[in-house]
């Protein structure tokens, strides 16, 4: 049996393999990357990446998760022809083939966010804004509405309420209806993960420091 990390390994290779192929005219203004020469640099929730087929390095030269490795990779790889329409917001649900990992993305995600922040709306705040969440440009009536720059063209929308007398703490988790011309169902599944994996980064690194 093949262990995890060859496996990862061999995927990896695989995205840069087929990043080899990938024509970089026109990623600019598709895509809002910028392109240097054969690498390609994309911003992920605030950070900078640099991707070419000598590999995918995080700000401190290091290879990112495999996670990470991928959106980017696909990012990249299904660049629609021109900016495609359809920037309402949605659920995750509602994407085409998202039915698998809608139980995923409810539990993980949003009930995550939710679970985490319960009675901390002060904490989720703080969070979002060290990641550079914005307020959005929509009228939302929420505890805490708030616009991510996940990819320079995939925007995440967090809705917040906190928990009161009758009810729980809920979160929704919406994206542009565009969305999946740009990354497919279980990447845009993972986004959503890495935005509660780093809001909660962001208030336990506050803690300790």
């Amino acid at each position: 049996m093949k262990s995890k990390e060859s496996v990862f390994e061999r995927t990896y290779e695989d995205y840069l393999a087929r990043l080899a192929q990938l024509n970089l005219q026109g990623l600019e203004d598709v895509l809002g990357v910028q392109v240097d020469g054969d690498v390609v640099i994309v911003t992920l929730y605030g950070r900078l990446y640099r991707v070419s087929t000598g590999g995918i390095q995080d700000p401190f030269g290091k290879r990112p998760p495999l996670d990470i490795c991928v959106i980017l990779s696909k990012y990249l790889l299904m660049c629609p022809p021109e900016e495609p329409a359809g920037r309402e917001w949605i659920s995750y649900k509602d994407f085409r083939d998202s039915g698998p990992l809608t139980t995923y993305f409810s539990h993980d995600v949003e009930q995550a966010i939710a679970d985490r922040f319960a009675g901390r709306p002060g904490q989720l705040q703080k969070a979002s804004e060290d990641l550079g969440g914005l307020a959005p440009e929509i009228e939302a009536i929420y505890d805490l509405s708030v616009r991510f720059q996940a990819l320079p063209r995939v925007p995440v929308l967090m809705l917040f309420n906190d928990r009161d007398e009758e009810f729980g703490a809920t979160c929704s988790v919406l994206l542009e209806r565009c969305a999946d011309r740009y990354l497919d169902p279980e990447s845009l599944a993972v986004l959503g993960r890495l935005l509660f994996t780093y809001l909660k980064k962001r208030v336990e690194n506050a803690i300790g420091s």
